[in-house]
């Protein structure tokens, strides 16, 4: 089974409510909350205050992704507002197996996500804690880039590491994922699709979701 996760940093938040609704009628399986600092990387997003409010637009698990400094002293926040998984980056932690822990002693998935140019054995001694490893597929900060074709590389490696260690963590993948491209990405290895631009900046969210969730359960290996 794969997934698709659409990412709201992209979606129009004077009317937030129906494009999530719109996503859930297409097929989504998870809202996923991009949570920038400003320093971590050059962009500022929300806090949890927004990720409660999303929760209560939503059936769906809201995917938590903390692009931020320093994330240990947030994990606390995130979860109360309703998080159902939280992933940190591996560049931002100095403790990562403490700060992974913490997160599923609070009852939440855990996950970890490494930038385009962190090689992925860099998380071999983590692996057996966590729910699931993010690929950032761009540069993060910003929405609407161009997927790094090198990425394609990084997802297989990851994907034959875990067969390799016998392991079930999901594999995840945000940054320029379109119609185009899924298929590559899907048979790379990637089981969880996080996608912005391409689905929020369609004329028709429902339709679009639905096509991106029917393509990769179809006939990709």
């Amino acid at each position: 089974m794969k997934y698709i996760a659409p990412s709201i940093l992209n979606a129009d938040f004077n009317h937030l409510e129906r494009q999530i609704r719109n996503v859930e009628l297409g097929g989504a399986d998870f809202i996923h909350c991009d949570i920038m600092d400003g320093h971590f990387v050059p962009n500022i997003t929300f806090g949890p205050s927004i990720v409660q409010a999303i929760k209560n637009m939503t059936r769906l698990p809201l995917d938590v992704h903390l692009m931020i400094d320093d994330p240990e002293f947030f994990l606390d926040s995130f979860v109360e507002s309703g998080a159902n998984i939280i992933t940190v980056h591996q560049e931002a932690v100095i403790h990562l197996n403490r700060t992974l822990n913490r997160i599923k002693e609070l009852n939440c998935k855990a996950g970890v996500s490494i930038n385009p140019s962190t090689p992925v054995n860099i998380l071999s001694e983590v692996l057996e804690i966590v729910d699931q490893v993010l690929i950032m597929s761009v540069n993060p900060g910003y929405g609407g880039q161009s997927f790094i074709e090198s990425s394609l590389r990084r997802i297989n490696e990851l994907h034959n590491l875990r067969s390799r260690l016998g392991l079930k963590f999901l594999i995840e993948v945000d940054g320029g994922i379109s119609l185009e491209n899924i298929e590559s990405i899907s048979n790379a290895g990637c089981d969880i699709f996080v996608i912005g631009t391409h689905i929020f900046g369609h004329e028709n969210v429902t339709a679009i979701t639905t096509e991106f969730k029917n393509k990769v359960n179809s006939t990709f290996v």
